[in-house]
């Protein structure tokens, strides 16, 4: 049995069809996301979409952004969940471990999202931020957001903030990559869990310029 076309009131097309755009990207990619495909599934013709979006590639990066929405609030509700008990250095620390892991999981958890994030051409970084039509892509603004909060508590040397948020990001997307795409992902589950710890560790230490004591070395299961 095939459903009836679908209607949309005013208004509501554009995003009907980032939506439809979206569902493509999850499972096959930035690849996947075809605007016939798209228009077919909302119901209406290729011809409508054109009043909303500059052929393919207009609703490719508004399904980035979308996706980049998805990532950070994936992140945001990993970071809102740090332990009250800790106090503000070591709670602002626990907030970047959080984006890291955050990061990692949402990318194993969601590859076609992860690949098509930032997928889009149009994605720049100027004067140290990274932005997508003139706004701050929104895990980037995050991360920014938690190392910034780490010079407030003492936690970071002011003098290693100035794009510290490179370094992170540039490590943590680069293991995802690997364990999305690379061949870290043939490795166990519990390994890659381990891995991804250790990575994050790493920046932590990293971007602070010390070696803190209490933290202990990922230990991969045998």
């Amino acid at each position: 049995m095939t459903s009836s076309p679908r209607t949309y009131h005013h208004g509501d097309l554009r995003q009907a069809l980032i939506g439809e755009g979206l569902a493509q990207a999850r499972s096959g990619g930035p690849a996947a996301v075809s605007l016939r495909e798209v228009t077919r599934a909302v119901g209406v013709s290729p011809n409508a979409a054109y009043r909303h979006f500059e052929g393919r590639d207009g609703l490719v990066h508004a399904v980035a952004a979308q996706a980049q929405l998805a990532l950070a609030t994936a992140i945001a509700e990993r970071v809102a969940a740090t332990p009250s008990e800790l106090d503000s250095g070591a709670a602002s620390i626990e907030k970047l471990r959080r984006v890291g892991l955050a990061y990692i999981a949402f990318a194993r958890a969601e590859p076609g999202w992860f690949a098509t994030a930032f997928f889009t051409q149009d994605t720049q970084a100027t004067d140290g931020v990274v932005t997508l039509d003139g706004d701050i892509v929104a895990p980037f603004e995050l991360l920014m957001k938690v190392l910034d909060e780490m010079v407030e508590t003492g936690a970071l040397d002011p003098a290693r903030r100035p794009l510290a948020e490179f370094a992170c990001w540039s490590t943590v997307h680069g293991f995802s990559d690997i364990a999305v795409n690379g061949p870290v992902r043939w490795q166990p589950e519990p390994v890659i869990d381990a891995l991804a710890a250790s990575v994050v560790e790493s920046i932590i230490v990293g971007v602070r310029g010390t070696l803190d004591a209490s933290a202990q070395p990922a230990i991969l299961p045998e």
